[in-house]
């Protein structure tokens, strides 16, 4: 817990560098909340940092920010800003694999993130996801389209895919065809940086490069 609240009292400092007195307030709050949570053992640190990254960003952005935003029973988001009458969910993504999936760790990530749009996209008016650097998404390509673009099969497919691993509600076709991704945060946490990048751009230099 010591290095915990340690390794976020050194990324504040790096954060709050060239931030005014507001974001400086934001950003100690959220580093609190955080620490709490980690006395609950609910949080663990790599995913902790990447939150801090990004919520600096969405402040600048003139959002409204809170960390382990709870949606409904059983469900809560890492990332919740809201900015005027708009609201954005941001879930973290760190490609960790659980050691009951090192058989099957491509199938699980492409099953995880299909889940993740689908259920926490059909929540606020945009969905983002947020990924280091060096991690690659598995991002299901009928997911970057607009809904009405999908295809019945592509729809099905994601089912299944996501029915493998989450059946505790299972997801429905109507919320797969629903869901939005509208961008993803590439969280530089070295760097204290963020890079926003087009779902579809990003799928297709994945395709490119390889991974599908």
């Amino acid at each position: 817990m010591k290095k915990f609240n340690r390794d976020l009292g050194i990324l504040l400092t790096r954060l709050n560098k060239d931030a005014d007195r507001e974001t400086k307030r934001e950003l100690d709050a959220l580093k609190n909340r955080l620490i709490r949570l980690n006395e609950e053992n609910v949080v663990k640190i790599n995913h902790s940092v990447m939150e801090l990254v990004c919520a600096k960003y969405l402040i600048l952005k003139g959002y409204d920010v809170n960390v382990e935003h709870p949606l409904e029973e059983g469900l809560t988001c890492d990332l919740y800003g809201v900015k005027g009458y708009g609201t954005l969910i941001l879930e973290v993504e760190t490609g960790f694999v659980p050691p009951e999936h090192a058989l099957d760790p491509a199938t699980y990530c492409k099953a995880r993130i299909a889940s993740k749009i689908t259920r926490y996209g059909n929540h606020s008016e945009k969905f983002a996801l947020g990924v280091p650097p060096y991690y690659i998404l598995q991002i299901p390509p009928t997911l970057t389209k607009p809904p009405r673009s999908r295809k019945s099969e592509e729809l099905k497919e994601v089912k299944r895919r996501c029915d493998l691993y989450y059946k505790n509600p299972p997801v429905s076709l109507d919320e797969i065809r629903n869901a939005r991704l509208h961008t993803i945060y590439v969280i530089d946490v070295d760097e204290v940086a963020v890079r926003e990048i087009d779902p579809s751009a990003y799928v297709e230099n994945k395709v490119r490069f390889g991974y599908t």
